[in-house]
């Protein structure tokens, strides 16, 4: 089991179980506030920083599971034998691993890719919305360039609460959903794409740019700010 050491702060009582020395001040209300509670971003942390701030959620957080994403191999490696007394789901496609029994879950998220390469970003959105206790449905491989595939999914799209719309290259898949459907529609550009994508800068621009009105758009690879946006939409309409 991961080692935590709380860090004493005078005149501060109750929210010191998520301060923890030299690292970090965990922000424990978050959930209660936002309804999306504050989650451990592994990237740039050592692997047991990594750890021992998920042990710290947890503990604060003990009706709740932890999460983190964009983790390393050693952390996914890791992750069950530092927290074997409980439930852990690590996926290696999204890099998450999250730590405690999964909250039942309320509405649907449709999580859409436009390619296969796109995958990564889908899991990380989809662990966000597991860990959060939103329902989802995930549908790959329906971008523009085979554009049959996408209508075949519209009924399903149409029925959610949100979609989030997930697309490299030229980024085209999430303006077209927004102008074919009803549900609110987050776009998430990702940096797949040969040279003159930049990285995904091209499919930002082209979401930003869009012509299909209401479509909300979050920063290049940001699967779990899509998904935080999404549970803030289910909570509205499922309560909770």
């Amino acid at each position: 089991m991961v080692e935590i050491t709380p860090r004493s702060v005078p005149g501060r009582s109750g929210d010191q179980i998520g301060d923890i020395a030299d690292i970090a001040d965990l922000d424990l209300d978050r959930r209660q506030r936002t309804a999306v509670p504050e989650v451990v971003f592994a990237e740039g942390k050592t692997e047991d920083q990594t750890l021992r701030l998920l042990a710290a959620a947890r503990r604060g957080e003990p009706d709740f599971p932890a999460l983190a994403t964009r983790c390393p191999d050693g952390v996914l490696h890791r992750a069950r034998k530092a927290f074997a007394a409980d439930q852990v789901i690590v996926d290696s496609i999204g890099r998450t691993v999250i730590v405690g029994a999964l909250p039942s879950a309320r509405g649907c998220v449709v999580v859409v890719t436009a390619g296969t390469s796109d995958l990564p970003v889908a899991h990380e959105a989809i662990a966000t919305l597991q860990a959060v206790g939103a329902g989802h449905r995930l549908i790959t491989d329906v971008g523009v360039a085979g554009l049959h595939r996408m209508l075949a999914h519209l009924d399903e799209m149409s029925a959610a609460d949100c979609v989030i719309a997930i697309a490299g290259m030229e980024g085209t898949l999430p303006g077209v959903v927004s102008g074919l459907i009803r549900s609110p529609v987050v776009g998430v550009p990702t940096s797949v794409g040969y040279g003159v994508s930049a990285g995904g800068h091209v499919a930002a621009g082209t979401m930003l740019a869009s012509c299909a009105p209401g479509l909300s758009v979050v920063n290049i690879d940001n699967g779990f700010g899509a998904a935080a946006h999404a549970v803030k939409i289910v909570r509205k309409v499922h309560g909770g």
